[in-house]
């Protein structure tokens, strides 16, 4: 996956953040069984070498588990969280297939709950405590 458009339009599916990274995961719905995935490794992680080498690392983990674990015709997306670099690649390896496993026992595109969303400030502030 390369465009903007389709990783958006994976934040909208279903997700299982683990310790290293988050899944996202969405089914196209284009009749293309074809499994495709995306990395997105942000300046938050680290510098280029950081970067580039926790991108390769989740390269090789979905070229190994997304043939068997993953769902077809779904767009599925890594994002790297801090931390993610300084674990083992065998616990990585792990975390991924319980995520997969977390996504195959969700319902597809099940609504998320509401009530756990941040409420959006108003912009006024409730007057400040005199001690």
């Amino acid at each position: 996956m390369v465009r903007r458009a389709d990783f958006l339009a994976a934040n909208r599916g279903r997700r299982a953040p683990m310790p290293g990274f988050v899944l996202l995961v969405r089914e196209r719905g284009d009749g293309d069984p074809a499994m495709r995935y995306g990395i997105t490794v942000t300046k938050k992680i680290g510098g280029a070498v950081i970067r580039n080498r926790m991108k390769r690392r989740f390269r090789v983990l979905a070229r190994e588990l997304l043939p068997t674990l993953g769902i077809a015709g779904a767009d599925h997306v890594l994002i790297a969280r801090e931390g993610g670099i300084e674990r083992d690649f065998a616990l990585l390896r792990g975390e991924l297939e319980k995520a997969l496993g977390k996504i195959m026992t969700r319902p597809v595109d099940a609504p998320r709950d509401p009530s756990r969303r941040k409420a959006k400030s108003s912009g006024t502030r409730a007057p400040a405590k005199s001690r």
